[in-house]
């Protein structure tokens, strides 16, 4: 039987401890397990963040064994090589896909019965060789998408506009990397249309910030890991909220990676897109009414990705 309040993270690199501390600090959920191939890295993480908790939240957090998560109704997946300087995400497929297909094999031998969230790089062909091996109804296998890069993009309209970040509603679709495009034909500061707010700051023609702006969220990743070696705050924040919007079940509207099936005339492949998740995972795959660019580019982005998943045979 699965157990609302308790959660699991699969590597305690930088990016699982984030996770971890983040999750602890929002107080979600009342027990955590976390679990690495170096158990006691995994043991020396649980027990750093669970010295916090007199400043926090009752909370039980441990490090365990694949037995531990059999019944969490969140496991949160980040294992997996790092990303090196100058390297693509989409680079690490390889070595990832393995890795991700031996995690798996545990899950489903211990007979989990929660949601999976990767977030594991390249994040949309994970989430596909994790619901394919796994077996899992899609709904139940998602991918932390682009929440991240679509948080880097509100982020950036709201300083080149001066407005409060939360008041910027934007977000990026396709694949979780270079291909990725941000959907402008969407994108208003609180209800009024981005171009209409830019003039309303002084700006005549906004197309030149636009582009700058997508090129910088795009380009993040490469240039934080040139400058401290790994991402891992933003990251922690993104997938600790989707977490949340599973465990209380708040239908929250997300750009995660989630199966395709016919929308946006795509099937067969993970690709970043908004969906309403809750306490059954990605709810509801949203069918948006991309302009054409838009749309053109996002065939695109899963043309791409189509062909890695060749490449790898998952197509």
């Amino acid at each position: 039987m699965v157990n609302i309040q308790k959660a699991a993270v699969i590597g305690c690199g930088f990016v699982g401890s984030t996770i971890a501390y983040t999750l602890m600090q929002k107080g979600v959920f009342s027990e955590m397990v976390l679990l690495d191939a170096d158990h006691p890295k995994a043991e020396g993480e649980a027990m750093d963040i669970s010295h916090g908790l007199p400043f926090s939240h009752a909370m039980d957090i441990y490090a365990g064994t694949y037995e531990d998560i059999a019944d969490a109704s969140v496991v949160i997946i980040t294992a997996g090589a790092n990303q090196k300087p100058g390297e693509t995400r989409l680079d690490l497929v390889h070595k990832n896909a393995k890795i991700m297909q031996s995690v798996i094999s545990e899950i489903k031998r211990v007979k989990c019965e929660g949601i999976l969230l990767i977030v594991s790089n390249p994040v949309d062909i994970l989430t596909q060789v994790a619901l394919k091996e796994s077996g899992f109804p899609k709904e139940r296998v998602i991918g932390s998408g682009t929440v991240l890069d679509t948080a880097r993009l509100k982020y950036l309209i709201s300083e080149k506009l001066n407005v409060d970040s939360r008041n910027v509603h934007a977000f990026i679709a396709g694949e979780h990397g270079d291909s990725e495009l941000a959907v402008w034909s969407c994108a208003n500061i609180y209800g009024i249309g981005l171009e209409e707010f830019a003039r309303m700051k002084g700006y005549k023609d906004f197309y030149k910030e636009k582009e700058e702006i997508y090129h910088a969220v795009r380009d993040s990743a490469y240039e934080i890991i040139e400058r401290k070696g790994a991402t891992y705050y933003g990251i922690g924040m993104a997938a600790a909220k989707i977490a949340e919007a599973i465990v209380r079940d708040s239908h929250t509207v997300a750009p995660v990676s989630v199966s395709l099936n016919g929308e946006y005339g795509l099937s067969g492949l993970c690709l970043s897109i908004p969906a309403v998740i809750g306490k059954g995972g990605a709810e509801q795959v949203l069918e948006i009414n991309f302009d054409e660019e838009e749309t053109k580019k996002l065939r695109g982005s899963a043309e791409e990705l189509k062909s890695v998943l060749k490449e790898i045979g998952l197509e």
